[in-house]
């Protein structure tokens, strides 16, 4: 497993190709190790042959054929797969060294109130709602805020939250879409900057990393 971030110490994509081909290197050994031990018990076989009735050479022949064939077949499926193993990490590689620094919003509803700026998030409506409403908690279970978005249809709507006159901190968001004569929760996606990117097999398993944790990248709505 892997991890990329701005960091030039971590591994790059070349580093990450180079682990592939050292891996093939040991199946191609391993290859060797088999037709070795092939040619070894042929020539033991011919050692120990009856000298009143030695063995017809077309059958060894035969065999050295036969072997060569299925050594050249398990080369070339051990070739094909290492290629594509490569193009995997190193597709895996540059799509995760591109998420580096950009905005994240994942599936949580905490955030980072920071001198910097304010928080930014979305939410995904089901279904259309005439009303809807985010409240915002602050880290001791107080509601400082109330935004109101109005009237939605279903999808994806972002909102961003400026914390004015609210200290620096941690703020929970609950957002609510109104149906009928009440409101329901809805899920919310904050964004985090991504920190670094951790890379899986082949790149399957990846993680994004954030100052609110490390998440799988299928809990990533969008990338900002």
């Amino acid at each position: 497993m892997s991890t990329i971030d701005n960091n030039s110490n971590n591994l790059s994509v070349y580093e990450l190709i180079n682990q592939q081909n050292q891996g093939a290197a040991t199946a191609k050994s391993q290859a060797s190790e088999d037709s070795e031990m092939f040619m070894k018990l042929m020539i033991a076989q011919l050692q120990n042959q009856d000298p009143t009735s030695p063995a017809d050479t077309t059958d060894f022949m035969q065999q050295i054929s036969s072997m060569s064939m299925v050594e050249s077949i398990n080369n070339l499926v051990t070739s094909v797969e290492t290629m594509s193993s490569s193009l995997l990490s190193s597709q895996a590689a540059l799509q995760a060294s591109s998420m580096v620094g950009r905005q994240a919003f994942v599936k949580t509803d905490s955030g980072s109130l920071t001198a910097e700026g304010g928080v930014e998030g979305m939410v995904s409506l089901e279904t259309s709602t005439p009303n809807l409403r985010i409240k915002v908690f602050d880290a001791s279970g107080n509601q400082v805020d109330t935004i109101n978005m109005g009237g939605l249809v279903a999808g994806d709507h972002s909102f961003k939250w400026d914390g004015v006159n609210q200290a620096e901190g941690t703020y929970r968001f609950v957002a609510e879409g109104k149906s009928g004569d009440e409101f329901l929760p809805t899920d919310t996606y904050i964004g985090h900057t991504v920190n670094s990117v951790t890379l899986g097999q082949n790149g399957i398993g990846m993680k994004v990393n954030t100052d609110a944790g490390s998440v799988s990248i299928d809990q990533v709505r969008q990338l900002g």
